[in-house]
Parts: structure tokens; sequence; C-alpha cells
């Protein structure tokens, strides 16, 4: 364990250049004192590792100094082969690099990890689209990508829902996110962090400004920040309903987990036919009624009863138009 440590923070200032022992004890969940230890050990063996004190201070390698040592576990060779994707890597203008970067891990292998992660390939595959839908097609995903990586200020055209509802916009691309098969643009414009749908960028035009990106802009806490507030504001009110068996079935296939998680939390207890009264999050009555159609008679809704006289008109309509011959 100690000997994968240390080839690890030899590793991590080879790839991140300068960093503190606080930095390095953080991304390996120890201590400061341990991180200390370790650099001790590094030294006695011969690595050229010098630190620096102050605000400014920490560990570095010396200029030009490159550690060979490059040997892969079982595992983590196949994990690298688990987190390929091609179908996204595609998208991004990419597809064609990690598949010739596979081919030369694969060739770099020993014959029995070469094995085993072949085993990978033909028995595992990730594929990020959802369902009911091949995901996003935007012919302006590729340059916004090669704008984020060369940290260039692009200028879109942007569909957005509320009116006026074409805009344009100056931003600074930080990232891309690919979640349930769509991919988002994390930018930066007016001086605020927002996120945009790729897929609604109408025109593009990656601008000859380059930017600074902040150095402290942590990717990962802003999207787990942004779902939360985005969760929060999609759910705006609740609708009590009442759910046959059967519909509790379909709902964990259609229902979003926000819907399928307060059932299971509110549900009562079945009645003598087996159904169900729980609360469920609603986002708009326009959109409930759009939902709450999919499961057809499976599911009554009590109230808000505004919702429940829409479908009651709409089950009418169906009636009267089914019926009629």
């Amino acid at each position: 364990m100690r000997a994968s440590r240390l080839l690890s923070i030899l590793l991590l200032l080879q790839t991140r250049g300068r960093l503190t022992a606080r930095q390095l004890a953080e991304t390996l969940e120890v201590s400061v004192r341990t991180i200390y230890r370790d650099v001790e050990s590094l030294h006695a063996a011969g690595v050229p590792l010098y630190g620096d004190a102050g605000p400014a201070g920490g560990y570095q390698l010396v200029d030009g100094y490159r550690t060979r040592l490059t040997g892969l576990t079982t595992e983590e060779a196949e994990a690298l082969f688990l987190a390929g994707m091609p179908g996204p890597a595609a998208e991004l203008g990419l597809g064609a690099v990690v598949a010739a970067a596979q081919l030369k891990l694969q060739a770099a292998l020993p014959s029995e990890l070469r094995d085993r992660a072949a085993r990978i390939q033909e028995r595992f595959h990730l594929d990020a689209h959802g369902w009911y839908h091949d995901g996003d097609q935007s012919p302006h995903l590729a340059p916004i990508a090669e704008a984020v990586w060369n940290q260039r200020r692009i200028k879109v055209c942007y569909r957005r829902w509320k009116a006026p509802t074409d805009v344009t916009r100056i931003l600074e691309p930080y990232a891309i996110v690919l979640k349930g098969g769509k991919w988002y643009l994390v930018a930066c414009g007016g001086g605020r962090v927002r996120t945009y749908r790729v897929h609604q960028v109408l025109d593009l035009t990656v601008m000859d400004e380059s930017f600074d990106r902040p150095a402290d802009f942590d990717l990962a806490a802003y999207w787990r920040a942004f779902l939360v507030e985005f969760r929060t504001r999609l759910y705006q009110d609740e609708a009590t309903v009442r759910i046959s068996p059967d519909g509790l079935e379909r709902m964990r296939e259609l229902m979003s987990a926000a819907v399928v998680d307060s059932v299971s939390e509110t549900a009562t207890a079945p009645d003598e036919d087996g159904w169900v009264t729980a609360v469920v999050p609603i986002e708009s009555l326009q959109h409930a009624h759009t939902e709450f159609m999919k499961l057809g008679a499976l599911v009554e809704v009590l109230k808000p009863y505004e919702l429940r006289e829409r479908l009651e008109a709409t089950a009418r309509g169906l009636s009267a138009l089914y019926l009629s011959g």
C-alpha cells in the first residue's frame, strides 16, 4: 500500500507540477504527516524532489526528471478499457484518437493484461444514452469542445425557453458535461457561471480571444451544486395520487427518480385492491398532465383539483374519439 502511494506521489508531481503537502494529502486521503514521511522516503531513494516553504511553496521534481515506472496492475488495466466510451468520444471528434490510444495501450501491456483487457471490451459496453432518445445531435459540439480545451471565447446564438427565446452571448467555456445522453456546456458569461444545453446552440463562432480559466474552479463540485439547485427549482408543487400495483411497476420505468422515491416514502398501506395513495412532486400542471397520461388508468389524481380536471377532460375526449364509431 505504501509503495503504491509513493508511486502516486511521484506521478502526481510529474503530471501536475508543484503541489503542497496538504494538496497531496487530500488527493491521496492521508494525513499531512504521512506525506512528510513519504517525501523523506523518496529523498532517501534518490528521487530529485525538493520543497519550498511559504504561501507559494510546495513540492516539485527537478526540471526534466520523469519516472519510467509505468506498470499497471490488472485492475487498473481493466478499468482503463472499461472507462472508454467510443460513442461520446466520437461525438466530441475524438473517436479515432481514443481508438489509437487503446491500440497503443494494448500493444504496451503484457500478454496476460492484454488478454484480460480484451475480455473487458468483449463483455462490457457503456451506453450513455437514454432508452427513449439517441442523445443530442449538434454540429457545434466538437468546436465547442475544442474551445474548452484551448480556452477560447465563443459567441453563441442560443435558444432558451423564455422570451426572448433566441439570444446572443459571449461566453468563456469552462467544461462540457454528458448526462443522460445530453451534452451541457458550463461557461461563464456576464460574470456568472451557467449551464447551457449544447443542442440549443443555433450558431457558433470561436473567437480569437483567449481567457484564463479560474484555477480554483472545481467542475465536479459545480455540477453537484447545479443538480441540487436544478431539482429544487424543477419541482414547484405536489400532487396526491392513487396508484395501482401495475402502476407502481410502470412508474419505475416512466417517471423520474424523485417521483419514484417520493412514492416509496409517502405511500399508504395498500387497500383491498392493492392501490396505494402517495404524494409526489410535480414541475407544473402541464408537465404533470403529460406524465400521468403515460400511466393511463393505472393512476388516479386526487389533487390538485385543476390537474384532475385536465385529466378528466382528456379522458372524455379520448372516450368520445374512440367510442364514436
